[in-house]
């Protein structure tokens, strides 16, 4: 018995007319539009709302809709988080399905789709029983699930991409991260409130760091063809992570030692990402 592996006509018409590489992009749109969203409904006291009901919220028939504005938040959130376990499953299905689709990219994208229900449970575990635990587990599954279609979305585009792309995402990183510094709990506290406007910004330049660690060393890697310069990309990207990682402290606990250390790596990292660009900007 033989077995056919050709992907269905509903899946391959889909391919044909939007392409895997667009299906793909649009997953990584709606996984950003959850991840802001939900700070968004933290940030304003909302992930409580809804009556601290999941799935359902606290108006309409079954107590499907929202019935305030805080309750509206949560709704929204989980909304849009609905139609993104959607494209994500459709993405990893689609890619398993279709040979032409590089292999590295299926196991990243199923691997996405693995942590999809666990990310699920962990945004009930939040409305059961809202620890600050729990809301970090939950923050780092979705940045993980964000990192990796990152990584699949550059590896789809890669034939597209060039070396001016390198020099774009330190461009990025680098613009971001002085804003990453202003708009954190420690600095921001001196001049206004942390308010959910200024979460959603931080958390938005946080996305951008994330995304310009990755994109920089993963394009330099193909475009470049020079060890060291990659390598130094490599370990820039690495040292966002760690300043990502530290800045997110900062908004979890009050310690002068720890802002301060995130303040000092954040300024080391502007350097390194803006050494970068001249680095590739030389020998491009």
């Amino acid at each position: 018995m033989s077995s056919d592996t050709t992907p269905r006509p509903g899946v391959r018409s889909l391919i044909d007319r939007l392409g895997y590489h667009h299906l793909l992009a649009s997953t990584l749109v709606l996984v950003t539009a959850t991840i802001l969203l939900g700070v968004a409904a933290k940030a304003t006291g909302s992930g409580l709302a809804c009556e601290a009901n999941w799935p359902q919220c606290d108006a309409g028939p079954y107590n499907l809709f929202p019935a305030n504005l805080p309750s509206f938040y949560e709704w929204f959130h989980r909304f849009v988080a609905m139609f993104a376990g959607f494209a994500i499953i459709g993405s990893a299905v689609t890619a398993w399905r279709t040979p032409t689709v590089d292999r590295r990219v299926t196991a990243l994208v199923v691997l996405g789709m693995i942590l999809t229900p666990i990310q699920v449970v962990l945004g009930w575990q939040t409305v059961a029983q809202y620890t600050m635990d729990i809301l970090s587990l939950h923050f780092w599954t979705a940045v993980l699930i964000f990192g990796l279609f990152v990584v699949a979305t550059v590896l789809v585009w890669e034939h597209r991409l060039r070396a001016s792309h390198v020099t774009g995402a330190l461009a990025l990183g680098a613009a971001a991260v002085p804003f990453h510094v202003l708009l954190s709990p420690p600095i921001i506290a001196d001049v206004s409130s942390y308010s959910a406007t200024v979460q959603m910004l931080q958390y938005g330049v946080t996305l951008a760091v994330v995304a310009a660690a990755i994109v920089a060393p993963m394009v330099g890697r193909r475009q470049l063809e020079d060890g060291r310069l990659t390598g130094y990309l490599s370990g820039t990207g690495v040292f966002a992570l760690v300043v990502v990682f530290l800045g997110r402290q900062t908004g979890m606990a009050v310690s002068a030692t720890l802002d301060l250390l995130y303040v000092v790596t954040a300024g080391v990292l502007l350097i390194a990402f803006l050494a970068g660009i001249v680095l590739v900007r030389r020998r491009t």
